[in-house]
Protein backbone atom coordinates (compact mmCIF):
# COMPACT_ATOMS: atom_id res chain seq x y z
CA UNK A 1 0.00 0.00 0.00
CA UNK A 2 1.56 3.66 -0.98
CA UNK A 3 2.24 5.83 1.80
CA UNK A 4 0.27 9.16 2.29
CA UNK A 5 1.85 12.08 2.36
CA UNK A 6 1.88 14.72 4.96
CA UNK A 7 -0.66 16.89 2.88
CA UNK A 8 -2.89 13.56 2.18
CA UNK A 9 -2.45 12.74 6.30
CA UNK A 10 -3.10 16.50 7.21
CA UNK A 11 -6.47 16.46 4.95
CA UNK A 12 -7.75 13.13 7.00
CA UNK A 13 -6.75 14.21 10.68
CA UNK A 14 -8.62 17.70 10.04
CA UNK A 15 -11.71 16.30 8.52
CA UNK A 16 -12.22 12.85 10.64
CA UNK A 17 -14.45 9.59 8.55
CA UNK A 18 -15.97 9.53 12.44
CA UNK A 19 -18.94 7.20 11.89
CA UNK A 20 -19.74 8.18 8.39
CA UNK A 21 -19.36 4.33 7.35
CA UNK A 22 -21.80 3.08 9.88
CA UNK A 23 -24.57 2.42 8.16
CA UNK A 24 -22.45 0.73 5.09
CA UNK A 25 -21.51 -1.44 8.10
CA UNK A 26 -24.57 -2.32 9.22
CA UNK A 27 -25.80 -3.14 5.59
CA UNK A 28 -22.91 -5.57 5.39
CA UNK A 29 -22.73 -7.42 8.50
CA UNK A 30 -26.15 -7.80 8.63
CA UNK A 31 -26.47 -9.12 4.71
CA UNK A 32 -23.73 -10.86 4.66
CA UNK A 33 -22.99 -12.63 7.83
CA UNK A 34 -20.01 -14.69 6.56
CA UNK A 35 -18.08 -11.58 5.62
CA UNK A 36 -15.59 -11.69 9.17
CA UNK A 37 -13.47 -8.75 8.27
CA UNK A 38 -10.51 -10.80 10.17
CA UNK A 39 -11.19 -13.26 7.35
CA UNK A 40 -9.48 -13.77 4.15
CA UNK A 41 -10.07 -11.45 1.13
CA UNK A 42 -11.91 -13.91 -1.06
CA UNK A 43 -14.93 -13.75 0.72
CA UNK A 44 -15.23 -10.37 -0.08
CA UNK A 45 -14.17 -10.64 -3.65
CA UNK A 46 -17.63 -12.80 -3.71
CA UNK A 47 -19.62 -10.69 -1.83
CA UNK A 48 -19.44 -8.15 -4.46
CA UNK A 49 -19.49 -10.80 -7.52
CA UNK A 50 -23.30 -9.95 -8.14
CA UNK A 51 -24.87 -6.96 -9.21
CA UNK A 52 -26.28 -6.43 -5.47
CA UNK A 53 -22.50 -6.61 -4.26
CA UNK A 54 -21.57 -3.98 -6.71
CA UNK A 55 -24.80 -1.53 -5.93
CA UNK A 56 -23.22 -2.11 -2.31
CA UNK A 57 -19.69 -0.63 -3.82
CA UNK A 58 -21.24 2.14 -5.29
CA UNK A 59 -22.96 2.97 -1.95
CA UNK A 60 -20.04 2.95 -0.18
CA UNK A 61 -18.04 5.06 -3.24
CA UNK A 62 -21.11 7.77 -2.66
CA UNK A 63 -21.00 7.77 0.79
CA UNK A 64 -17.34 8.92 0.55
CA UNK A 65 -17.92 11.34 -1.77
CA UNK A 66 -20.14 13.32 1.11
CA UNK A 67 -17.25 13.24 3.48
CA UNK A 68 -15.35 16.48 3.31
CA UNK A 69 -11.97 15.40 3.03
CA UNK A 70 -12.47 14.12 -0.42
CA UNK A 71 -12.17 17.36 -1.44
CA UNK A 72 -9.23 18.59 0.44
CA UNK A 73 -7.11 15.29 -0.09
CA UNK A 74 -5.11 14.89 -3.37
CA UNK A 75 -5.46 12.37 -5.32
CA UNK A 76 -3.20 9.07 -4.53
CA UNK A 77 -2.30 9.71 -8.41
CA UNK A 78 -0.59 13.32 -7.49
CA UNK A 79 -3.04 14.50 -10.22
CA UNK A 80 -6.35 16.81 -8.79
CA UNK A 81 -8.01 15.39 -5.83
CA UNK A 82 -9.00 12.38 -4.46
CA UNK A 83 -13.21 13.15 -5.72
CA UNK A 84 -11.65 12.93 -9.17
CA UNK A 85 -10.38 9.23 -8.02
CA UNK A 86 -13.84 8.45 -6.39
CA UNK A 87 -15.30 8.92 -9.50
CA UNK A 88 -12.77 7.07 -11.90
CA UNK A 89 -14.44 4.23 -9.75
CA UNK A 90 -17.76 4.82 -10.03
CA UNK A 91 -17.43 4.70 -13.88
CA UNK A 92 -15.21 1.73 -13.82
CA UNK A 93 -18.47 -0.24 -12.02
CA UNK A 94 -20.83 1.16 -13.92
CA UNK A 95 -19.11 -0.14 -16.94
CA UNK A 96 -17.53 -3.29 -15.02
CA UNK A 97 -14.09 -2.65 -15.58
CA UNK A 98 -12.91 -2.55 -12.20
CA UNK A 99 -10.27 -4.72 -10.39
CA UNK A 100 -12.46 -7.25 -7.63
CA UNK A 101 -9.82 -7.45 -5.62
CA UNK A 102 -8.82 -3.73 -4.99
CA UNK A 103 -12.56 -2.95 -4.64
CA UNK A 104 -12.95 -5.51 -2.05
CA UNK A 105 -10.01 -4.28 -0.41
CA UNK A 106 -12.04 -1.43 0.12
CA UNK A 107 -15.67 -2.66 1.12
CA UNK A 108 -13.28 -4.89 3.88
CA UNK A 109 -11.65 -1.61 5.37
CA UNK A 110 -14.70 0.12 5.33
CA UNK A 111 -16.22 -2.59 7.84
CA UNK A 112 -13.38 -2.22 9.94
CA UNK A 113 -14.19 -0.18 13.17
CA UNK A 114 -11.46 1.78 14.52
CA UNK A 115 -10.06 0.53 17.86
CA UNK A 116 -9.22 4.11 19.21
CA UNK A 117 -12.24 6.73 19.47
CA UNK A 118 -11.98 8.69 16.27
CA UNK A 119 -10.62 12.17 16.45
CA UNK A 120 -12.74 15.23 17.51
CA UNK A 121 -13.28 17.78 15.40
CA UNK A 122 -12.13 21.17 14.99
CA UNK A 123 -13.22 23.49 18.16
CA UNK A 124 -13.98 26.29 15.63
CA UNK A 125 -17.23 27.36 14.05
CA UNK A 126 -16.22 26.38 10.12
CA UNK A 127 -18.46 27.56 6.94
CA UNK A 128 -19.15 23.39 6.29
CA UNK A 129 -20.55 23.53 10.25
CA UNK A 130 -22.81 26.59 9.41
CA UNK A 131 -24.24 25.20 6.19
CA UNK A 132 -24.89 21.10 5.99
CA UNK A 133 -22.43 19.50 3.72
CA UNK A 134 -23.34 16.80 1.18
CA UNK A 135 -22.57 15.19 -2.13
CA UNK A 136 -25.45 15.50 -3.99
CA UNK A 137 -26.29 15.62 -7.71
CA UNK A 138 -25.63 19.32 -7.29
CA UNK A 139 -22.56 18.84 -6.79
CA UNK A 140 -21.88 17.11 -9.97
CA UNK A 141 -19.64 19.53 -12.70
CA UNK A 142 -21.42 20.03 -16.14
CA UNK A 143 -18.96 18.08 -17.90
CA UNK A 144 -19.90 15.25 -15.17
CA UNK A 145 -23.80 15.55 -16.07
CA UNK A 146 -23.94 12.15 -17.84
CA UNK A 147 -25.75 9.34 -16.71
CA UNK A 148 -23.45 7.01 -15.62
CA UNK A 149 -22.28 9.72 -13.19
CA UNK A 150 -25.64 10.56 -12.40
CA UNK A 151 -27.32 7.83 -11.91
CA UNK A 152 -25.65 6.23 -8.61
CA UNK A 153 -25.22 9.65 -6.85
CA UNK A 154 -29.07 10.32 -7.42
CA UNK A 155 -30.40 7.03 -6.81
CA UNK A 156 -28.29 7.99 -3.17
CA UNK A 157 -30.21 11.28 -2.76
CA UNK A 158 -33.28 9.60 -3.13
CA UNK A 159 -33.28 6.22 -1.69
CA UNK A 160 -33.75 7.21 1.99
CA UNK A 161 -35.90 9.90 1.12
CA UNK A 162 -39.28 8.43 -0.72
CA UNK A 163 -42.35 6.97 0.25
CA UNK A 164 -44.50 5.33 -2.27
CA UNK A 165 -48.15 4.40 -1.14
CA UNK A 166 -49.27 7.23 0.41
CA UNK A 167 -52.94 7.34 1.22
CA UNK A 168 -53.31 10.62 1.07
CA UNK A 169 -51.58 11.83 -1.67
CA UNK A 170 -54.69 12.59 -3.85
CA UNK A 171 -56.44 14.69 -1.41
CA UNK A 172 -53.52 16.65 -0.28
CA UNK A 173 -52.38 17.61 -4.24
CA UNK A 174 -55.95 17.59 -5.83
CA UNK A 175 -58.48 18.14 -3.83
CA UNK A 176 -57.70 21.49 -3.66
CA UNK A 177 -58.21 22.10 -7.60
CA UNK A 178 -61.40 24.24 -7.60
CA UNK A 179 -64.52 21.82 -8.71
CA UNK A 180 -62.01 19.24 -9.79
CA UNK A 181 -64.40 16.62 -8.68
CA UNK A 182 -67.19 18.15 -11.01
CA UNK A 183 -65.37 18.37 -14.00
CA UNK A 184 -63.81 15.19 -13.57
CA UNK A 185 -67.56 13.72 -13.05
CA UNK A 186 -68.95 15.51 -16.20
CA UNK A 187 -65.64 14.56 -18.37
CA UNK A 188 -66.34 11.31 -17.09
CA UNK A 189 -69.80 10.72 -17.63
CA UNK A 190 -70.11 12.07 -21.23
CA UNK A 191 -67.15 9.51 -22.08
CA UNK A 192 -69.65 6.68 -21.05
CA UNK A 193 -72.89 8.16 -22.67
CA UNK A 194 -71.07 9.38 -26.27
CA UNK A 195 -72.75 7.44 -29.09
CA UNK A 196 -69.05 5.96 -29.38
CA UNK A 197 -68.21 5.33 -25.67
CA UNK A 198 -64.54 5.97 -24.47
CA UNK A 199 -64.66 4.08 -21.69
CA UNK A 200 -67.12 0.98 -21.01
CA UNK A 201 -67.65 -0.62 -17.84
CA UNK A 202 -66.08 -4.05 -17.73
CA UNK A 203 -63.55 -3.50 -19.69
CA UNK A 204 -61.74 0.15 -19.66
CA UNK A 205 -60.90 2.24 -22.26
CA UNK A 206 -61.66 1.83 -25.68
CA UNK A 207 -59.26 2.09 -28.25
CA UNK A 208 -56.46 1.39 -25.85
CA UNK A 209 -53.36 -0.74 -26.65
CA UNK A 210 -53.06 -3.70 -25.52
CA UNK A 211 -49.42 -4.36 -26.80
CA UNK A 212 -49.05 -1.26 -24.44
CA UNK A 213 -46.15 -0.28 -27.29
CA UNK A 214 -44.54 3.35 -26.71
CA UNK A 215 -45.77 4.46 -29.69
CA UNK A 216 -49.23 3.68 -29.89
CA UNK A 217 -49.72 4.81 -26.18
CA UNK A 218 -48.61 7.64 -26.65
CA UNK A 219 -50.75 8.25 -29.38
CA UNK A 220 -53.90 7.14 -27.48
CA UNK A 221 -52.61 9.02 -24.54
CA UNK A 222 -52.71 12.85 -26.70
CA UNK A 223 -55.78 11.67 -28.04
CA UNK A 224 -57.76 11.25 -24.73
CA UNK A 225 -56.02 14.74 -22.72
CA UNK A 226 -57.60 16.70 -25.82
CA UNK A 227 -61.01 14.75 -25.77
CA UNK A 228 -61.10 15.87 -22.01
CA UNK A 229 -60.82 18.65 -22.81
CA UNK A 230 -63.33 19.26 -25.19
CA UNK A 231 -66.07 17.57 -23.15
CA UNK A 232 -64.88 20.05 -20.01
CA UNK A 233 -65.82 22.85 -22.56
CA UNK A 234 -68.35 21.26 -23.60
CA UNK A 235 -69.82 21.60 -20.17
CA UNK A 236 -68.50 25.14 -19.40
CA UNK A 237 -65.70 24.45 -17.99
CA UNK A 238 -62.18 25.54 -18.99
CA UNK A 239 -58.59 25.31 -17.75
CA UNK A 240 -57.36 28.98 -16.24
CA UNK A 241 -54.40 28.58 -18.53
CA UNK A 242 -53.48 26.81 -22.28
CA UNK A 243 -51.70 24.18 -21.09
CA UNK A 244 -51.08 20.90 -23.62
CA UNK A 245 -49.90 17.90 -24.23
CA UNK A 246 -46.00 16.56 -25.37
CA UNK A 247 -43.60 14.16 -25.92
CA UNK A 248 -40.52 13.33 -27.51
CA UNK A 249 -39.34 9.97 -26.38
CA UNK A 250 -36.68 9.90 -29.58
CA UNK A 251 -35.38 13.50 -29.48
CA UNK A 252 -33.96 15.38 -26.68
CA UNK A 253 -35.19 18.86 -25.43
CA UNK A 254 -33.44 21.68 -25.47
CA UNK A 255 -32.79 23.79 -22.13
CA UNK A 256 -30.18 20.71 -20.66
CA UNK A 257 -26.39 20.80 -19.95
CA UNK A 258 -26.91 17.15 -21.43
CA UNK A 259 -29.11 15.69 -24.07
CA UNK A 260 -32.11 14.63 -22.18
CA UNK A 261 -35.25 12.88 -23.76
CA UNK A 262 -38.55 13.16 -21.97
CA UNK A 263 -41.54 10.68 -22.85
CA UNK A 264 -44.59 12.47 -21.84
CA UNK A 265 -45.41 15.59 -20.47
CA UNK A 266 -47.97 18.59 -19.86
CA UNK A 267 -46.33 21.96 -20.55
CA UNK A 268 -47.24 25.63 -21.85
CA UNK A 269 -48.91 25.96 -24.43
CA UNK A 270 -47.03 28.90 -26.04
CA UNK A 271 -50.35 29.08 -29.22
CA UNK A 272 -53.09 29.34 -26.52
CA UNK A 273 -54.60 26.43 -28.43
CA UNK A 274 -55.68 23.23 -28.02
CA UNK A 275 -55.93 20.48 -31.00
CA UNK A 276 -55.04 16.91 -31.71
CA UNK A 277 -52.28 18.70 -34.30
CA UNK A 278 -50.82 20.30 -31.61
CA UNK A 279 -49.82 17.57 -29.29
CA UNK A 280 -46.42 16.21 -30.26
CA UNK A 281 -42.95 17.62 -31.02
CA UNK A 282 -43.91 19.63 -34.01
CA UNK A 283 -43.93 22.44 -31.66
CA UNK A 284 -41.06 23.72 -30.11
CA UNK A 285 -40.21 22.59 -26.29
CA UNK A 286 -37.79 23.75 -23.76
CA UNK A 287 -37.18 22.21 -20.51
CA UNK A 288 -38.25 25.61 -18.57
CA UNK A 289 -41.50 24.71 -20.38
CA UNK A 290 -42.31 21.56 -18.46
CA UNK A 291 -45.29 21.45 -16.36
CA UNK A 292 -45.17 17.79 -15.49
CA UNK A 293 -43.58 15.30 -16.78
CA UNK A 294 -44.90 11.28 -17.04
CA UNK A 295 -42.36 8.00 -17.40
CA UNK A 296 -44.18 5.51 -19.55
CA UNK A 297 -42.87 1.83 -19.49
CA UNK A 298 -44.59 -1.15 -20.92
CA UNK A 299 -44.60 -4.08 -18.22
CA UNK A 300 -47.33 -3.14 -15.18
CA UNK A 301 -44.29 -4.42 -13.42
CA UNK A 302 -41.94 -1.59 -13.94
CA UNK A 303 -44.56 0.22 -11.47
CA UNK A 304 -42.54 -1.31 -8.66
CA UNK A 305 -38.87 -1.02 -9.99
CA UNK A 306 -36.55 2.05 -8.93
CA UNK A 307 -35.67 2.33 -12.43
CA UNK A 308 -38.24 3.55 -13.05
CA UNK A 309 -38.86 6.09 -9.96
CA UNK A 310 -35.16 7.29 -10.98
CA UNK A 311 -36.19 8.13 -14.32
CA UNK A 312 -38.86 10.16 -13.44
CA UNK A 313 -36.56 11.85 -10.42
CA UNK A 314 -34.40 12.51 -13.86
CA UNK A 315 -36.83 14.49 -15.18
CA UNK A 316 -37.41 16.48 -11.91
CA UNK A 317 -33.84 17.30 -11.78
CA UNK A 318 -33.94 18.98 -14.86
CA UNK A 319 -37.31 20.78 -14.68
CA UNK A 320 -35.71 22.13 -10.78
CA UNK A 321 -32.48 23.28 -13.02
CA UNK A 322 -34.16 25.07 -16.20
CA UNK A 323 -37.35 26.63 -13.83
CA UNK A 324 -35.58 28.77 -11.13
CA UNK A 325 -38.62 29.67 -9.40
CA UNK A 326 -39.94 25.87 -9.25
CA UNK A 327 -40.29 24.10 -5.44
CA UNK A 328 -41.41 21.02 -6.58
CA UNK A 329 -42.62 18.95 -9.60
CA UNK A 330 -46.02 16.95 -9.90
CA UNK A 331 -45.73 13.77 -12.17
CA UNK A 332 -46.89 10.62 -13.21
CA UNK A 333 -45.90 7.34 -14.26
CA UNK A 334 -47.68 4.70 -16.77
CA UNK A 335 -46.56 1.48 -16.68
CA UNK A 336 -48.46 -0.68 -18.94
CA UNK A 337 -52.23 0.53 -17.54
CA UNK A 338 -50.60 1.22 -14.28
CA UNK A 339 -50.83 4.60 -12.89
CA UNK A 340 -49.18 6.14 -10.22
CA UNK A 341 -49.00 10.10 -9.12
CA UNK A 342 -45.76 11.79 -8.10
CA UNK A 343 -44.18 14.79 -5.88
CA UNK A 344 -40.35 15.29 -6.09
CA UNK A 345 -39.34 18.23 -3.90
CA UNK A 346 -36.06 19.23 -2.06
CA UNK A 347 -36.60 16.27 1.00
CA UNK A 348 -37.29 13.37 -1.70
CA UNK A 349 -40.11 11.91 -3.37
CA UNK A 350 -44.02 10.99 -2.46
CA UNK A 351 -46.01 8.52 -4.44
CA UNK A 352 -49.55 7.92 -4.29
CA UNK A 353 -50.71 4.48 -4.51
CA UNK A 354 -50.81 3.09 -8.24
CA UNK A 355 -54.28 2.39 -10.23
CA UNK A 356 -55.51 0.53 -13.30
CA UNK A 357 -56.86 3.07 -15.55
CA UNK A 358 -58.80 0.80 -17.19
CA UNK A 359 -60.76 -0.54 -13.52
CA UNK A 360 -60.62 2.97 -11.99
CA UNK A 361 -61.84 5.68 -15.06
CA UNK A 362 -62.77 8.56 -12.95
CA UNK A 363 -59.63 8.69 -10.73
CA UNK A 364 -57.37 8.52 -14.17
CA UNK A 365 -59.71 11.59 -15.53
CA UNK A 366 -59.26 13.65 -12.84
CA UNK A 367 -55.87 12.97 -12.34
CA UNK A 368 -55.49 14.24 -16.18
CA UNK A 369 -57.68 17.28 -15.37
CA UNK A 370 -56.27 18.23 -12.34
CA UNK A 371 -52.92 18.44 -13.99
CA UNK A 372 -54.45 20.91 -16.44
CA UNK A 373 -56.18 22.98 -13.96
CA UNK A 374 -54.11 23.40 -10.79
CA UNK A 375 -52.60 26.68 -10.45
CA UNK A 376 -48.80 27.66 -10.64
CA UNK A 377 -48.42 27.28 -7.01
CA UNK A 378 -50.16 23.91 -7.04
CA UNK A 379 -47.77 22.79 -9.41
CA UNK A 380 -44.85 23.59 -7.62
CA UNK A 381 -43.97 27.22 -8.33
CA UNK A 382 -43.03 29.85 -5.76
CA UNK A 383 -46.03 32.25 -5.04
CA UNK A 384 -43.25 34.86 -3.27
CA UNK A 385 -41.41 35.27 -6.41
CA UNK A 386 -44.69 37.53 -8.65
CA UNK A 387 -44.60 38.16 -11.80
CA UNK A 388 -45.08 41.65 -13.87
CA UNK A 389 -44.95 43.21 -16.99
CA UNK A 390 -41.46 44.06 -16.65
CA UNK A 391 -40.31 40.59 -15.63
CA UNK A 392 -40.18 39.32 -11.61
CA UNK A 393 -39.64 40.42 -8.31
CA UNK A 394 -40.05 39.69 -4.54
CA UNK A 395 -41.58 42.05 -1.76
CA UNK A 396 -39.55 42.83 1.59
CA UNK A 397 -40.21 45.52 3.96
CA UNK A 398 -37.24 47.34 5.21
CA UNK A 399 -37.38 50.04 8.15
CA UNK A 400 -40.74 49.51 8.02
CA UNK A 401 -40.91 50.59 3.98
CA UNK A 402 -42.35 47.83 1.58
CA UNK A 403 -39.68 47.25 -1.27
CA UNK A 404 -39.22 45.50 -4.81
CA UNK A 405 -36.21 43.65 -5.68
CA UNK A 406 -36.80 43.33 -9.17
CA UNK A 407 -34.04 39.70 -10.24
CA UNK A 408 -32.44 39.94 -13.55
CA UNK A 409 -30.37 37.29 -14.26
CA UNK A 410 -29.65 33.76 -12.45
CA UNK A 411 -26.19 33.67 -10.78
CA UNK A 412 -26.24 30.63 -10.08
CA UNK A 413 -28.54 27.20 -9.62
CA UNK A 414 -27.88 24.31 -8.01
CA UNK A 415 -28.67 21.17 -9.87
CA UNK A 416 -30.24 18.58 -7.76
CA UNK A 417 -33.33 17.26 -6.47
CA UNK A 418 -32.72 16.61 -2.86
CA UNK A 419 -30.59 19.26 -0.64
CA UNK A 420 -30.76 23.23 0.17
CA UNK A 421 -31.48 24.02 -3.86
CA UNK A 422 -29.18 27.61 -3.67
CA UNK A 423 -30.11 29.80 -6.08
CA UNK A 424 -28.75 33.18 -7.12
CA UNK A 425 -29.79 36.46 -8.78
CA UNK A 426 -28.66 39.25 -9.96
CA UNK A 427 -31.33 42.20 -8.87
CA UNK A 428 -32.09 45.54 -8.61
CA UNK A 429 -34.40 48.12 -6.12
CA UNK A 430 -37.31 49.52 -7.88
CA UNK A 431 -37.06 52.94 -7.04
CA UNK A 432 -32.55 52.83 -7.86
CA UNK A 433 -32.79 54.34 -11.19
CA UNK A 434 -28.90 53.77 -11.04
CA UNK A 435 -30.44 50.00 -10.95
CA UNK A 436 -26.83 49.34 -8.44
CA UNK A 437 -26.26 45.10 -8.51
CA UNK A 438 -27.37 43.20 -5.69
CA UNK A 439 -27.69 39.53 -5.47
CA UNK A 440 -30.56 37.45 -3.98
CA UNK A 441 -29.73 34.48 -2.08
CA UNK A 442 -32.49 32.09 -1.94
CA UNK A 443 -32.39 28.56 -0.12
CA UNK A 444 -33.65 25.79 1.83
CA UNK A 445 -32.55 26.25 5.62
CA UNK A 446 -31.77 23.73 8.09
CA UNK A 447 -33.72 24.32 10.93
CA UNK A 448 -31.13 23.67 13.36
CA UNK A 449 -28.29 25.42 11.78
CA UNK A 450 -28.02 29.50 12.30
CA UNK A 451 -29.26 31.82 9.77
CA UNK A 452 -26.99 32.55 6.97
CA UNK A 453 -28.51 36.35 6.96
CA UNK A 454 -27.40 36.83 10.23
CA UNK A 455 -23.87 35.82 9.72
CA UNK A 456 -23.73 37.43 6.71
CA UNK A 457 -24.82 40.93 8.67
CA UNK A 458 -21.69 40.04 11.41
CA UNK A 459 -19.04 39.75 8.72
CA UNK A 460 -20.35 43.65 7.06
CA UNK A 461 -20.51 44.91 10.33
CA UNK A 462 -16.63 43.42 11.05
CA UNK A 463 -15.54 45.23 7.97
CA UNK A 464 -14.53 41.67 5.85
CA UNK A 465 -13.34 43.11 2.53
CA UNK A 466 -14.47 41.08 -0.62
CA UNK A 467 -17.55 39.94 0.50
CA UNK A 468 -20.44 41.30 -0.55
CA UNK A 469 -22.18 43.51 1.63
CA UNK A 470 -25.26 42.60 3.62
CA UNK A 471 -28.31 44.55 2.81
CA UNK A 472 -31.40 42.24 4.13
CA UNK A 473 -32.30 38.65 4.82
CA UNK A 474 -35.83 37.09 5.98
CA UNK A 475 -37.30 33.53 6.45
CA UNK A 476 -39.76 33.41 3.36
CA UNK A 477 -43.36 33.43 4.15
CA UNK A 478 -46.79 32.32 2.59
CA UNK A 479 -49.72 34.17 3.59
CA UNK A 480 -48.47 34.77 7.10
CA UNK A 481 -46.96 30.94 7.33
CA UNK A 482 -43.65 30.22 7.50
CA UNK A 483 -42.43 28.02 3.54
CA UNK A 484 -41.13 24.44 4.71
CA UNK A 485 -41.38 21.90 2.81
CA UNK A 486 -43.65 19.12 5.21
CA UNK A 487 -46.47 21.81 5.97
CA UNK A 488 -46.31 24.35 3.24
CA UNK A 489 -45.08 22.34 0.25
CA UNK A 490 -46.36 18.62 1.02
CA UNK A 491 -49.61 20.02 2.75
CA UNK A 492 -48.78 18.37 5.99
CA UNK A 493 -48.83 14.85 4.46
CA UNK A 494 -47.88 13.17 6.71
CA UNK A 495 -44.36 11.04 7.24
CA UNK A 496 -45.58 7.62 9.05
CA UNK A 497 -47.82 6.64 6.84
CA UNK A 498 -47.01 5.14 3.43
CA UNK A 499 -44.11 2.86 2.34
CA UNK A 500 -40.44 3.46 2.28
CA UNK A 501 -39.47 1.60 0.02
CA UNK A 502 -35.47 1.67 0.03
CA UNK A 503 -35.93 1.05 3.99
CA UNK A 504 -37.39 -1.69 3.49
CA UNK A 505 -35.16 -3.75 1.75
CA UNK A 506 -32.90 -2.88 4.44
CA UNK A 507 -35.37 -4.04 7.53
CA UNK A 508 -35.69 -7.70 5.81
CA UNK A 509 -32.10 -8.11 5.61
CA UNK A 510 -32.39 -8.32 9.41
CA UNK A 511 -34.97 -11.32 9.58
Amino acid sequence: MARLSERQLKAINDNPINNSLDHVRATVQSSYRDADVQGPLVKFERLISDSVGRALVLKLIVTLLNLLAATTMPSVNGDGMLLNDLFSLIHGISSNAFDIGYAAELIKLSTHYPTTPPQSSAPFVTSVQQTPWSFNTGSLVDTSDLRRDLDPILKDELESNLIIDHPEFFNKFFDGVPRQGEIAAAVFEICKEAEAPLYKEGTGWVGWPEDCKESRVLHWLGQRINQFLQFANERGFQPPTRRRYFTTPNKPIPGSVSKRKLDVGIVYNQTNEASLENTNDDLLCDWSDVLVPGELKGDPREDNHSSTWLDLSRYAREIFSAEDTRRSVIGFTLCGPIMRLWELDRLGGVASPSFNIHEDGLMFISSILGFLWMTEKELGFDPTIHKSKGGRYIEITLDGQPEQLHLDEVIKRQRCVVGRATTCWKAYRDRDKSKSAFAVKDSWEDEERPEEGLLLKKVTEAGVENVVEYYYHETVCDRGAIVDIRNNVRKGLRDEVGKYPFQRVYLNSHK
